[in-house]
């Protein structure tokens, strides 16, 4: 009879995992999803007219979990505001909003989380704080110049914030130079490869 229950049990634990990847998987696909819907859309897509009317779909790695994860949040009131660089002459104006602290793969590691001043000084419902990186994959399997996370102020529950890897994408000045690009900073550099998340864009020869 314990043996039974022990199986049970097992089963339940078993299906319980396969569900909670399933739903993860299916979050990801969705906002992959999302995002190749928006490229294909001529009215919003960032990519260029020659290049959108060749598209197909973007390219992301596979979906991996252990890259979801529950950072220790850290606000910085009192950081100074700074002028970050960008791929234009556009310099605009972020702080630090907080710093993260998480662990992945069994290793500990922080990163920036910045807000620009001119969205911050607005009531704009999109008032997003902003997490740029780079990390190992730059310029081999993704952008040479770091990728980005959107993370929206109502996300922050102190002391702690979800950031998902899984959902990096490239900046638009990628696939336009029209676009002005913040570059990230240095100390937002991760000494691993990031094997999640959108791949370096490849044009379509016709």
């Amino acid at each position: 009879m314990k043996k039974i229950t022990f199986l049970i049990s097992l089963l339940l634990l078993v299906s319980n995992c396969k569900e909670k990847e399933s739903s993860f998987e299916e979050e990801i696909k969705m906002y992959q999803y999302v995002l190749n819907v928006q490229f294909a859309d001529k009215d919003r897509s960032p990519l260029l007219e020659e290049d959108r009317k060749v598209f197909k779909k973007l390219d992301f790695f596979s979906a991996n979990e252990s890259f979801k994860v529950i950072a220790d949040i850290e606000l910085t009131p009192n950081s100074p505001s700074f002028e970050m660089k960008t791929n234009t002459e556009r310099i605009p104006v972020f702080k630090k909003y907080a710093i993260a602290s998480f662990t992945i793969q069994g290793k500990k590691y922080k990163l920036g989380i910045y807000q620009e001043q001119k969205i911050a000084a607005s009531f704009d419902e999109d008032n997003q704080l902003f997490l740029p990186f780079y990390d190992q994959t730059n310029g081999i399997t993704t952008y040479g110049g770091g990728r980005y996370i959107d993370l929206g102020l109502e996300e922050i529950t102190t002391p702690t914030i979800t950031i998902d890897f899984n959902k990096a994408y490239n900046p638009y000045c990628v696939y336009n130079n029209k676009f002005s690009c913040p570059i990230p900073p240095v100390e937002n550099t991760l000494p691993i490869e990031v094997n999640v998340g959108m791949k370096m864009f490849t044009k379509v020869k016709n």
